[in-house]
């Protein structure tokens, strides 16, 4: 007996809501963070990007800025990308692949799960 049998490639997931997603929207399972590409209906299969390069919505102001090549992590809170971990309630969403100023509402990110 086959000890794995492989399902799919994993750049993106299924995932049935319990409530609306909006396409763009930001959904975190777990240690898992996905993006909808497209909208998804409450209780209908749809998909989450795992993987790829998305531009996430970042706070903005004195202090907030992102360097290249930096780790981000999900805000489920403010619904923000950040640098801080905050003991792991944020969850890791990637690496960041340009500089987002202080001015800067998102931050570029190549998407990158554990």
């Amino acid at each position: 007996m086959a000890e794995a049998t492989f399902i799919q490639d994993g750049y993106a997931i299924d995932h049935t809501p319990g409530s609306a997603v909006a396409a763009g929207e930001v959904v975190v399972i777990g240690e898992l963070v996905g993006v909808a590409k497209h909208p998804i209906a409450s209780g209908e299969l749809g998909a989450l990007a795992t993987s790829g390069v998305f531009d996430f919505a970042k706070a903005t102001g004195g202090s907030t800025a992102i360097a290249a090549g930096a780790l981000v992590y999900w805000d489920d809170t403010n619904d923000v990308a950040t640098t801080n971990s905050a003991s792991g309630a944020n969850k890791l969403i990637g690496v960041t692949v340009a500089a987002a100023v202080d001015g800067d509402a998102l931050v570029r990110v190549m998407m990158k799960q554990r």
